[in-house]
């Protein structure tokens, strides 16, 4: 691939985003989100899924998932909204989203060990799907845990977790994992940005 169809594919991926952005603050502005906002969003996704944009074919599959049975449900509603307000960085319908130092998180954050390490995600992730994460965790010798347990090793939040993680359906993960912590025992938990540090991948799939 030479330079210029390079720069052309990042220019490209750049406005695509820029759009996504504004879609998002569109959709968002009355603080819900409904079946057909969900379907138009969709239906967008697809137009511009080509270029392989990782925040687009993330957004992409998860709400293909919540439309799959044909309804955006009450609870794939709110979740949907709380992930398009941090893609627009807009503020959630009570409070803000939630920051890196407001999530519980272990602080500073630590060397990330991979070898025979296990690891669980939870939220939504830009890096990819869950398949994506777990593959690049195999990739780098670790372990993908199914559940907290008290051998997990760490817990990855995805970069779309919101301060309303207790309300969602994966926010009991959390709170599982805060206690084993709180108990002593050696659970990190830490953000999807700083396990693609440590991983090496940033550059890779989010440059």
């Amino acid at each position: 691939m030479d330079i210029f169809t390079q720069f052309n594919r990042k220019g490209i991926q750049d406005r695509q985003v820029d759009t996504l952005i504004g879609l998002s603050k569109g959709i968002t502005a009355n603080g819900a989100v409904d079946q057909a906002e969900a379907e138009f969003l969709q239906g967008w996704l697809v137009q511009n899924s080509q270029t392989q944009n990782p925040i687009i074919i993330n957004l992409l599959n998860k709400v293909g998932e919540m439309l799959d049975d044909g309804i955006l449900d009450s609870e794939e509603s709110k979740e949907l909204l709380s992930i398009l307000h941090s893609i627009s960085g807009e503020k959630a319908e009570i409070g803000e989203l939630s920051k890196t130092s407001t999530l519980p998180i272990c602080s500073p954050p630590p060397k990330v060990e991979f070898e025979g390490r296990s690891f669980l995600f939870t939220g939504t992730c830009a890096y990819g799907t869950r398949k994506d994460c777990q593959s690049a965790i195999e990739a780098l010798g670790g372990v993908n845990a199914k559940s907290v347990t008290k051998k997990l090793n760490y817990l990855v939040l995805g970069t779309y977790v919101t301060d309303s993680w207790i309300h969602e359906s994966f926010g009991r993960k959390i709170e599982k994992a805060m206690e084993y912590r709180d108990s002593g025992l050696p659970i990190v938990i830490l953000t999807e940005e700083h396990w693609l540090i440590e991983s090496g991948l940033s550059s890779e799939k989010l440059a």
